[in-house]
């Protein structure tokens, strides 16, 4: 009997970080809404077990990112879901800054033996053609650097659509969390498969 039951409960589950800013954290939004909890509910019976972590923060930048990832690292992610840069991109911080932040970052994770899915962010045209090429095409850079997992765009099918939006029209909705849990599930399986 004892041994049935240890083999029931042998297998770990595997630990999944969420790593951003407030559009994964789960801003304006009741703990059951957030992004953690609708890939909980989506990944139920998942075998092996998975353990997802909200390790996003409201308002973080890229730096306040790398600022804090020692302390994040004592969770030993097996896999990171990675989306900063919004908010460097909203104060108009040089790309490049975001990207060496990022880089940091990833390497940090990386040295952990954490696989990483780097979910990119998108600048607005209003932010001017040249800053706009910069910002976008720091993601595919640093994906193929590293050989991550890339997701475009972690807002795509949510961004501009004010039924996934917020009043705010910045931050999805409980229906956008939706949009974007389901986005993000390949990636995720993705990620499984490279453990």
């Amino acid at each position: 009997m004892t041994l049935l039951f240890t083999n029931v409960f042998a297998q770990d589950p595997v630990k999944i970080m969420l790593y951003g800013d407030s559009l994964m954290s789960g801003y304006g939004l009741s703990q059951q809404e957030n992004l953690t909890s609708e890939l909980t509910r989506s990944f139920k019976d998942n075998k092996p077990p998975i353990k997802f972590i909200n390790a996003s923060i409201s308002g973080n930048t890229t730096k306040n990112g790398l600022s804090r990832v020692e302390w994040s690292l004592g969770d030993k992610p097996r896999i990171v879901i990675l989306c900063l840069g919004a908010n460097d991109m909203l104060r108009g911080l040089d790309p490049a800054l975001t990207s060496n932040n990022l880089d940091l970052i990833i390497s940090k994770f990386i040295k952990n033996n954490s696989v990483i899915v780097l979910a990119g962010m998108k600048s607005p045209e209003s932010m001017g053609k040249k800053y706009q090429l910069e910002f976008d095409s720091l993601y595919p850079k640093l994906s193929e650097k590293y050989s991550l997992i890339l997701m475009p765009f972690l807002l795509e099918g949510v961004a501009l659509n004010k039924e996934m939006l917020l009043s705010d029209y910045k931050h999805p909705n409980a229906r956008g969390i939706k949009v974007m849990a389901n986005n993000l599930k390949p990636y995720i399986l993705a990620a499984i498969e490279k453990l």
